[in-house]
């Protein structure tokens, strides 16, 4: 079993940045690939960024790319960070957390509860 605690959003100004960390617990959450999503108000949920256990791997949606940067520490209680840069107001959604075991090459084991950024002046 892991879970995962999303933390640090907020509310953030068109062009500034904000970093959101993923915190996972669960004696295999190191090797778990794991990803971010997000949910605007009346939109389905959409695929962010993910990063494989090694953080050799790393793919993002095109929406984000030059913009967002994933990262992990799996020595700091395997946290999970999103580095968000360049913000726009688009930007503004639920960002969930999520993990899946190494032998998944699609869908999610784990979600966490979400953690809100507004981008709005």
């Amino acid at each position: 079993q892991v879970q995962l605690v999303e933390s640090g959003g907020g509310l953030v100004q068109p062009g500034g940045s904000l970093r959101i960390s993923c915190a996972a617990s669960g004696h295999t959450a190191s090797t778990y690939t794991m990803g971010w999503f997000r949910q605007a108000p009346g939109k389905e949920r959409d695929f962010v960024a993910r990063i494989n256990w090694s953080g050799g791997v790393i793919v993002y949606a095109d929406s984000v790319k030059g913009r967002f940067t994933i990262s992990r520490d799996n020595a700091n209680k395997n946290t999970v960070y999103l580095q968000m840069n360049s913000l726009k107001p688009e930007d503004t959604a639920v960002y969930y957390c999520a993990a899946r075991s190494a032998a998944r090459t699609a869908g999610y084991d784990y979600w966490g509860q979400g953690t809100q950024v507004t981008v709005s002046s």
